[in-house]
């Protein structure tokens, strides 16, 4: 299906109820950077979180079948808020977020903005921008400020980046970082899962955000875990469908 972001941006996404058809429950899944709705990983996850749950996946902005251009964590919010909308008129009585890496810090903020979900679980986020401390997030900068970066970026990965969103030599334009808007996730359920074998951004950002966040909130550190959902094992995304079900209080079954 297409949806439409408050901002103008057309958005491509898909809706698989659960399998008992249920509606009590709606989880929204946003990706990470460079990955789509129905890419292999995350299939996976809707795979778990259909036993419990109806499904909307979604390609953020510049990525898949969307329109516009990837913001890293700006404007994607926009683009949560849409299908958190399309989950509540279609008649789900609860709505959860699930992001993992670039979607974590979407869902964060987006709870911590528009204040319309009922849990919200963020996988493997980083807490702030600009986060050059690791060999994969410097090269990952070193793209976006090539100037050709953004062109590679589209033709090998199928993203497009909106390069204003994310210049170095302008701080003052970068939108609330993830610690800065935790904190009014409260009083909804938050989890922060992350691993200790990150590649990509250290535990310090996975602690960053549970301090700064309000009650009630969960920290799973993961023995093992690398980054985001193309290692998530089945047994940690079990346990986070089973949190989520707890946390909006739908009875944990399948």
């Amino acid at each position: 299906m297409r949806l439409r972001t408050s901002d103008g941006v057309d958005i491509a996404a898909t809706h698989e109820p659960a399998s008992s058809w249920s509606t009590e429950l709606a989880v929204v899944v946003a990706h990470g950077f460079t990955h789509r709705g129905t890419s292999d990983a995350v299939r996976r996850v809707v795979d778990v979180l259909r036993r419990r749950a109806g499904v909307v996946t979604l390609d953020l902005r510049g990525h898949g079948e969307s329109g516009g251009a990837s913001t890293i964590g700006d404007l994607e919010v926009h683009d949560v808020e849409a299908a958190v909308q399309w989950a509540r008129q279609a008649g789900y009585a609860r709505v959860a977020t699930l992001g993992f890496s670039l979607g974590g810090a979407v869902v964060v903020r987006h709870a911590g903005t528009f204040r319309d979900v009922d849990a919200v679980a963020a996988v493997s986020a980083p807490s702030r921008w600009y986060y050059r401390g690791t060999k994969p997030t410097k090269r990952l900068h070193r793209a976006l400020g090539w100037p050709l970066g953004p062109a590679v970026l589209e033709r090998f990965y199928g993203t497009r980046v909106a390069r204003r969103h994310w210049d170095v030599r302008h701080p003052e334009t970068w939108c609330p970082e993830p610690r800065a808007v935790v904190g009014a996730i409260a009083p909804v359920p938050l989890l922060v899962v992350h691993g200790d074998s990150d590649p990509y951004f250290p535990l310090d950002h996975a602690h960053d955000l549970a301090d700064a966040a309000g009650e009630p909130v969960e920290l799973w550190v993961e023995q093992g875990y690398a980054h985001a959902e193309n290692a998530a094992p089945p047994q940690l995304l079990e346990r986070i469908s089973g949190w989520i079900s707890t946390a909006v209080g739908v009875p944990c079954q399948g």
